[in-house]
């Protein structure tokens, strides 16, 4: 049996790794709008977009993962989990994009964070924390969030692409959840788990370019927008991905979560300075409300 010292030491350690990875986690995914934006502009379409960066993140990772030397093999109920875990990567990559059709960058990926709420929501009826700091948070960071969308100066927010956002928010929950409750995927390293993941995403975004017929090549022209793809597949896909795995395996899912804090101000920076974005008042009050909230629930959860 493990000493209170050993014990403290674990957890110690355990903090100095996924703290830093959550911070990560939130900074690289909320630098989405910086690399998509501009070649959504440049008229490629989203199919196009995702197929490139899951494509090119695992043709990166898969090379990786070679040079490592790394054991591919996994078992065939491992096979039905990661299925589901890149599916739901997947579809939270796909609700975010369309997202970005409708509202502002900045806006859309700051309603992702509704995602820490969810995340504890799903933990709740796991009992895995308290109910009355959680009930209390998630009704803040929806009042965050109606200010949000209520009233952007003279911008009407559309709604559309605030259920997109939200969609997006409780698809990346249940991904979270999954890596940290599964059993059955425990034993598969970060950096394996994040590959089959995006190799999921890789054969989806095939199906769907193949389905819908997009130009995959629309809007894809110049060093520039290959950068852009190159941006969007290590840094928010490869980058983000891995570090999550590693933040909620260390700290927990709620924990990891509320480190998501960095994506929205990310993204919000990314919007401002890169895009022009407007910045109101409106969409500061809600975005404060909002992380105040989750924090609060946070400190107050356990793992």
């Amino acid at each position: 049996m493990k000493g209170p010292d050993e014990m403290n030491a674990k957890l110690s350690r355990n903090a100095i790794i996924g703290y830093p990875a959550g911070i990560i986690t939130g900074i690289t995914y909320g630098l989405n709008p910086l690399f998509a934006k501009p070649l959504m502009n440049a008229g490629a379409s989203t199919e196009a977009i995702l197929f490139f960066r899951y494509g090119i993140a695992v043709i990166l990772l898969g090379a990786y993962l070679l040079l490592k030397k790394e054991n591919f093999r996994i078992t065939l109920k491992q096979a039905g989990v990661l299925l589901s875990l890149g599916l739901l990567y997947t579809a939270s990559s796909t609700f975010l994009f369309e997202a970005y059709k409708y509202i502002a960058s900045g806006l859309a990926t700051t309603l992702v964070f509704l995602f820490p709420a969810m995340v504890a929501i799903i933990m709740v009826f796991l009992k895995v924390v308290p109910s009355w700091p959680v009930w209390l948070s998630i009704a803040a960071t929806f009042a965050g969030v109606m200010i949000m969308t209520g009233g952007a100066g003279t911008e009407t927010v559309n709604p559309v692409g605030v259920w997109f956002s939200i969609a997006s928010a409780f698809v990346y929950a249940l991904f979270i959840v999954i890596i940290n409750k599964s059993k059955v995927i425990s034993s598969i390293p970060n950096s394996l788990l994040t590959f089959y993941a995006l190799l999921t995403g890789t054969f989806f975004f095939i199906g769907r370019c193949l389905f819908s017929g997009a130009d995959l090549m629309a809007g894809i022209d110049g060093g520039m927008a290959w950068c852009n793809l190159i941006g969007l597949a290590v840094l928010p896909t490869i980058v983000s991905t891995a570090s999550l795995a590693v933040a909620t395996r260390n700290i927990g899912a709620t924990k990891a979560s509320v480190l998501g804090v960095f994506e929205p101000i990310t993204a919000i920076l990314v919007g401002t300075v890169v895009f022009g974005e407007a910045l109101t008042p409106n969409i500061i009050a809600g975005i404060l409300i909002s992380i105040v909230a989750v924090t609060f629930m946070i400190m107050l959860t356990k793992r």
